[in-house]
């Protein structure tokens, strides 16, 4: 389960703006008609012609159908989030979240009259541990919590709702809290309604706080890991500064320290009666179903859950800013500067005004920002976006400094864009450029259920009528220019809140410290009779569906031989073009340096922002990626605009002028980019430290162009490289609505290349090298440890894919895992924890087993013997084992791969060696698994292997005697990861 933060407010106008805005508010109230259909409405020009119904008890449930595989996205939204904590138990909607998963008084309980008896002294003991302020007073109390907290788990069956999920074929399970919401995630085979409505009727109709003192540990550690990540703290600053008064600054969506020390059963219990009404709730479905069929089933399983009235929420109202509002976050990352103006909530002129200025100001492509300073190289990086929430909008700001620069003058560049705004500096197209793409983007989204149904939640949880909903697009193109500088005139001032992140130590940081927990019972082999029944009704099968490469994918050649792989798009009429070249950073050091560099360069018809701005026009949009052993160009949009996209992008690939100030300042960049990236936790554990592990000092990671050859190179080296991308063999990747005839001529007329490829040249491959019992350090100012082990394998082999499927489900596969039963729910030893066998990208590249747990650095000792235990020792659960073989089957059952994935799967198998789809593989062999076999697989590839540990944390609170039983600790330096030096003088938070 996880916590989402957000951002929103409002500011007042001047008079002489008052005309034009009050026009605005005219012109934004007209929308479509809501049609009435029976018992449910719809809403005229809705691209997901949903039907929205509200039951007698007043669950408001929306449904579009989309048949694209045969699953449903389902979120259940409660339209309460934490913006509805009370002041003195800020938190408590997280809590509840999490607690929503524990079960009921008919599931997750052996023998819920003996488990209630002890849940009721628990709640008794929090209420009074709650009020006590002598620590020894409140040890002892926290003793007799655990105590009792150790003989209730004895009645409780951990995990019985991810259990469920998992045998029904949900995948990404999961929940989060928000400001204004709480939502309930799960994403199901279309013949599992049926089970999924009766599971959801009973977690909302009597959930059990049942496991408490774990799961709240289990929050402990999310908090730890929010007062690690210096984007949470600016996020929280700028929250804080742009609303004084309204909740969604004055307390956060995590809670305080100190009311997570002192948490309220009672109180979370009287949020739930308070809040989890069906008149407050709603049900948001995309997929494969009959809409008649699936609201009878709603109504019959919901109908006992009864409304009541819910409490009116009046939000505070803010007084105006007049002055700069300046908040400074300290913390390990690289510095970055943030602006934030607030404006009325969702469904208002404002908020649409600055979803539209928001996009002129930053697109990717031809915004001011975009323009004006990413492509100019002004600052190192900077954007902008408006965060639409109920009771007031945001729009933001932020930027990051190049080297010398300071963030007062990356906030002076950022305010001149508005500047320019305010004096109608941007071009006249603009607005209806972004509108085009906007509903292009709409269109590229609705081809996933789960952003249909994202859709749904937001409507309903900022009481947005579904009609104003699908109506804000067009209600954004009526706006003209005018009235987008007269509010621009009218709204940005003095009147923001800025946040500067600095990077240095935070001294008012505190830890929530440990308490005593001891590990409790999860009776992974129990299972409740409501369990029983759900797993034994029966369900109508559907079949697979796996890839004919031979038939699902046309095999095409240009006049010139190059091989084009084609599959038609039938749902709309855009396009995917792919260029795939087997060079990569392992062939020539300099390709990522070109790829970057063609984003500031132009051809001789057109300069750099000329460039992208016809492609915006075009409502197309290039990129260029390249890795060790690939280069990937790619090109995407309309349809119609293709021919045009093409010309333009190929005149860019073979005829980018070179540019010695665009390569200078790139230069600069990339290494003001590698200081940074050496203050990244993530950059060092995740790609430092795991490359440093499998292949030692030289790595594809620490593999790149010296300062001192970087600063020799000349801009006629990467303008010529960047030109010889398509003069290698390569091949060519289409999904879109042109046919066969189509693509292939524009391809002949448009795709230059020589008439004779040249040869792909040598991969310079590193080397893997062998795990041993190692452990390496690397101090970092943080509040968590960060720990993987990790240890090499075999090469890809085919013949033991199905294996490492089933093993990485039942072992650590999600929340239904045997690694996440033991070491969150049991032990509560961190909030994120898994395990799985990684299977390599390539068939000449090893695989990986990698394990991983964040934790407290006092439970340090605790967390590596439970990891290392499970490792060697893997506990054995039929249940767990049943759970996890379902899921694979009843996922490979639903899961279609379309649109250009099948492309990207065929290319992907084709790197392998493997010339068909393996998940077919997967379902035929999963039947006839039993535990044996995943026992094999573990004794084969994990128990007896030697592991690489790698340990990312403040090296002063790290217990290095306990880390010496696992092998001999060296401490590394960045050096040694990155491949270069710390900046002489950069902040010592690393060593």
């Amino acid at each position: 389960m996880k916590s989402d933060n957000q951002l929103p407010p409002s500011i007042r106008i001047s008079l002489r703006a008052a005309f034009s805005l009050l026009l605005l508010a005219l012109l934004f109230s007209c929308h479509p008609a809501k049609t009435p259909q029976g018992d449910y409405t719809t809403a005229e020009n809705d691209p997901l012609k949903a039907r929205i119904y509200t039951l007698d008890n007043g669950l408001k449930v929306y449904m579009t159908t989309y048949k694209d595989a045969p699953r449903i996205q389902a979120y259940i939204a409660v339209k309460a989030g934490s913006k509805n904590d009370p002041a003195d138990a800020t938190g408590l909607a997280h809590y509840l979240e999490h607690m929503l998963f524990k079960g009921t008084d008919q599931y997750g309980t052996k023998d819920y009259a003996k488990e209630e008896v002890e849940i009721n002294k628990i709640q008794d003991l929090y209420d009074q541990y709650r009020l006590l302020k002598d620590p020894q007073q409140r040890k002892e109390m926290y003793h007799r919590i655990d105590s009792i907290s150790g003989k209730a788990s004895t009645y409780a069956i951990a995990n019985e709702y991810d259990k469920m999920a998992a045998n029904m074929g949900s995948v990404g399970s999961n929940a989060y809290t928000s400001f204004e919401q709480t939502v309930y995630v799960e994403d199901i085979p279309s013949n599992q309604f049926d089970k999924f409505a009766t599971l959801q009727a009973e977690r909302f109709r009597k959930p059990v706080m049942r496991l408490f003192h774990t799961e709240l540990e289990a929050v402990y550690e999310e908090k730890n890991r929010g007062l690690d990540n210096d984007n949470e703290k600016s996020w929280e600053a700028m929250f804080a500064g742009l609303f004084q008064k309204n909740t969604y600054g004055t307390q956060t969506t995590i809670g305080t320290i100190e009311h997570l020390k002192n948490p309220s059963l009672s109180k979370i219990r009287q949020y739930y009666d308070t809040w989890y009404v069906p008149n407050n709730m709603a049900i948001c479905l995309s997929g494969d179903f009959d809409p008649d069929s699936l609201i009878k089933i709603i109504r019959t399983k919901f109908s006992g859950l009864k409304s009541k009235p819910v409490p009116p929420y009046t939000p505070a109202k803010e007084e105006p800013i007049t002055s700069p509002v300046v908040k400074e976050v300290w913390g390990p990352n690289a510095e970055e500067v943030t602006l934030g103006y607030r404006f009325d909530g969702a469904n208002t002129g404002q908020a649409r005004m600055i979803t539209l200025l928001a996009k002129i100001l930053f697109n990717g492509k031809a915004g001011l920002i975009d323009l004006n300073l990413n492509q100019k190289q002004e600052v190192l990086g900077a954007s902008a976006f408006s965060e639409i929430l109920k009771d007031y909008s945001v729009l933001l700001i932020d930027g990051q400094p190049k080297k010398g620069q300071t963030l007062d003058q990356v906030k002076d560049l950022m305010l001149q864009q508005l500047e320019k705004i305010k004096n109608g500096d941007f071009p006249d197209w603009l607005p209806q450029a972004i509108v085009n793409n906007m509903k292009l983007e709409e269109t590229k989204a609705y081809e996933e259920n789960a952003r249909r149904a994202d859709a749904f939640v937001k409507a309903f949880t900022t009481g947005t009528d579904w009609t104003d909903y699908v109506s804000q697009t067009e209600k954004i193109s009526h706006i003209s220019k005018q009235q987008i500088i007269d509010f621009a005139k009218a709204s940005f001032g003095q009147n923001y809140v800025i946040v500067y992140k600095r990077t240095g130590e935070d001294k008012n940081v505190q830890k929530v410290e440990k308490p005593h927990i001891t590990p409790v019972e999860v009776n992974r082999n129990e299972q409740s009779p409501f369990v029983k029944n759900i797993l034994a009704a029966s369900v109508p099968e559907i079949k697979p569906r796996f890839i004919d490469y031979d038939k699902d994918i046309k095999k095409l050649k240009t006049d010139k031989g190059i091989p084009v792989l084609y599959h038609e798009n039938t749902e709309n009429k855009t396009f995917d073009l792919y260029y795939v070249i087997p060079i990569g950073s392992n062939q020539d050091k300099r390709i990522k340096l070109a790829v970057d560099y063609l984003n500031y360069l132009g051809s001789a018809n057109y300069s750099p922002k000329q460039i992208q701005q016809e492609f915006y026009k075009l409502a197309c949009s290039y990129s260029v990626f390249s890795s060790e052993n690939e280069t990937r160009v790619s090109l995407s949009g309309l349809s119609e605009n293709f021919p045009k996209a093409l010309a333009l992008f190929e005149e860019l690939l073979n005829d980018a002028k070179p540019d010695k100030d665009a390569l200078d300042n790139l230069i600069s960049d990339v290494l003001k980019k590698r200081q940074d990236d050496m203050l990244d936790k993530n950059t060092i554990l995740y790609s430092g430290m795991i490359n440093y592990a499998m292949f030692g000092s030289k790595s594809p990671f620490s593999n790149v162009i010296p300062e001192k050859e970087l600063k020799e190179i000349k801009p006629e080296e990467l303008s010529n490289l960047i030109k010889s991308f398509c003069a290698y063999q390569h091949h060519v990747l289409f999904y879109g609505s042109l046919s066969e005839s189509e693509i292939c001529d524009q391809l002949n007329k448009l795709h230059r290349s020589p008439a004779r490829l040249n040869p792909v040249p040598t991969d310079n491959a590193f080397q893997f090298q062998d795990s041993k019992n190692d452990v390496y350090v690397v101090d970092y100012d943080m509040k968590q440890a960060e720990i993987i082990l990790l240890s090499k394998s075999v090469k890809f082999n085919a013949a033991i894919y199905p294996e490492a499927v089933l093993y990485n489900e039942y072992f650590g596969g999600g929340m239904a895992s045997i690694v996440f039963q033991d070491l969150r729910e049991s032990k509560a030893l961190a909030y994120s924890v898994y395990s799985g066998y990684r299977i390599g990208q390539r068939k000449d590249k090893n695989n990986y087993n990698l394990s991983y747990i964040g934790t407290q650095s006092d439970k340090l000792p605790e967390a590596l013997t439970g990891l290392t235990d499970l490792l060697r020792d893997m506990p054995e659960s039929q249940n767990v084992f049943k759970a996890a073989k379902e899921s694979i089957l009843q996922n490979l059952r639903t899961e279609r791969i379309s649109r250009s994935a099948i492309l990207l799967s065929y290319d992907q198998s084709l790197k392998l060696g493997v010339d068909h789809d393996l998940r077919k593989d997967v379902f035929e062999r999963i039947p006839k698994m039993n535990m044996d076999d995943v026992k094999k697989f573990q004794l084969d590839y994990i128990k007896n292997q030697k592991y690489t540990m790698l340990v990312l944390g403040k090296k002063e609170n790290l217990d290095f005697k306990t880390l010496e039983k696992y092998g001999h600790v060296n401490y590394l330096g960045l050096k040694d990861l990155f491949g270069y030096d710390k900046e002489p003088g950069a902040e010592k938070l690393l060593n």
